[in-house]
């Protein structure tokens, strides 16, 4: 790529350089070079006059569902609603079929990844078949690619296990995410219990079933003096658990996802099984906590936990439903919600967004320093869309967004200097 492309009258906002000003970036053969004081005649210009220009997005929380489950989403349109929602890279969860349990599993995930619209970092499972009976061998998955651990959809019950994992893990030099669950207290509950829940007549699970859950990852994380990272937090006891924590200097860090702290329960009303996900949806005061800590930095980074099912699995009785939603395209708008009502900055978005989530995971991206890659996301704040079923373009559509009017939106995402979406 020798084109010189430049992104003319932005408003960069990149807090790892303490910038947020009107800039010009120069992008060449993939990189952000120094702005030269005359645009050459061949260079391809664009001006985003009243648009944001940010480092890429980076979403540390996704299922793609390739292998096994390539009905609900691939690689490849997973990748591309990832570029439409801004995202330039996305950690993806061992849950596929078969798991990402060994080398051969994340060699293929890279395989398929590339040429793909987004960086696909993978993630390896913490036990065998993420069964939480034996562990996985680390050395040879790191070897072949993956970032971080986890077995995320499944907690580990077995605490000596997770013990041995976080030890295990930090020989590596990688990070545990934790998918925080009490089974015992959740067995069979399909709903957040409350006063909901017993008007619709659906088993609830307490947020006690979370927080047991976290306050045991904390107390190994101290216990090893191992990083542990505390997966889609939905509750208010996890969230003063978690500040507690950090207050007394342990390794952890943690994100929520756009629902926790766009929606509540009431949103269930209905059986409306694109509600229903794991953790499930809380009360209006998990959700203002969990709104707080995103201001205050007890939560570290905002991930989707982008979960495609087809109707086959949410057009069922509420009970037999697949938890999870999509996430990938109307995770940037939602969150753009929290700055127009003045709980968060644009600086802190991006923090939330981009920065954060590669620090935590130790890749590249979160910056727009000369030299840099050039994974760049394109925002116009302004504009105003419905989400509707036939813009989305992820494989699945199961949204409870989908209706919303939304405000702000990526309209353009490079990646390495290619445009992987373009709405200017």
């Amino acid at each position: 790529m020798n084109t010189l492309l430049i992104l003319l009258n932005g408003r960069m906002i990149d807090p790892a350089n303490s910038l947020d000003r009107q800039a010009d970036v120069w992008i060449h053969d993939g990189r952000i070079v120094q702005s030269g004081s005359v645009i050459p005649s061949e260079a391809k210009v664009l001006d985003l006059m009243g648009k944001w220009v940010v480092p890429g997005l980076i979403d540390m929380h996704v299922h793609l569902r390739e292998p096994g489950e390539e009905y609900k989403e691939t690689i490849e349109t997973g990748t591309r609603a990832a570029a439409a929602g801004g995202f330039t890279a996305v950690a993806c969860m061992p849950n596929t079929d078969p798991v990402n349990d060994n080398a051969t599993i994340t060699r293929y995930v890279l395989e398929r990844a590339s040429g793909a619209s987004a960086r696909v970092y993978p993630i390896g499972a913490i036990s065998q078949g993420s069964q939480g009976l034996e562990l996985a061998e680390y050395g040879e998955m790191k070897k072949a690619g993956i970032v971080a651990l986890s077995d995320d959809g499944r907690p580990v019950a077995d605490s000596q296990l997770m013990r041995r994992a976080m030890e295990y893990a930090s020989s590596h030099q990688l990070l545990v995410i934790s998918h925080s669950e009490e089974g015992s207290l959740s067995r069979n509950g399909c709903m957040n219990e409350s006063v909901v829940s017993t008007r619709l007549g659906l088993k609830g699970i307490p947020n006690a079933a979370e927080s047991i859950a976290v306050f045991r990852e904390l107390a190994l994380a101290e216990l090893t003096g191992a990083s542990v990272h505390i997966a889609h937090v939905s509750t208010g006891e996890s969230v003063d658990l978690i500040r507690s924590a950090k207050g007394r200097g342990v390794r952890v860090t943690a994100e929520t996802s756009p629902h926790y702290f766009t929606l509540t329960d009431e949103a269930v009303e209905g059986y409306e099984t694109n509600a229903k996900m794991s953790p499930p949806l809380r009360r209006e005061q998990d959700r203002q906590k969990i709104r707080m800590a995103l201001r205050d930095g007890t939560l570290d980074a905002i991930a989707t936990d982008h979960a495609p099912h087809s109707i086959l699995q949410k057009n069922v009785e509420f009970d037999h439903a697949a938890n999870g939603i999509i996430g990938l395209e109307t995770s940037l708008p939602l969150t753009l919600a929290l700055v127009r009502e003045g709980l968060i900055s644009e600086s802190r978005l991006v923090e939330l967004m981009s920065l954060a989530p590669a620090r935590i995971l130790g890749v590249a991206g979160g910056s727009l320093a000369v030299g840099d890659v050039a994974d760049i996301t394109v925002i116009d704040p302004e504009k105003t869309f419905v989400y509707s079923r036939e813009m989305i373009v992820s494989r699945s559509q199961n949204s409870p967004f989908i209706g919303w009017q939304l405000q702000g939106k990526a309209v353009l995402t490079l990646l390495a200097g290619r445009i992987t979406h373009n709405e200017l």
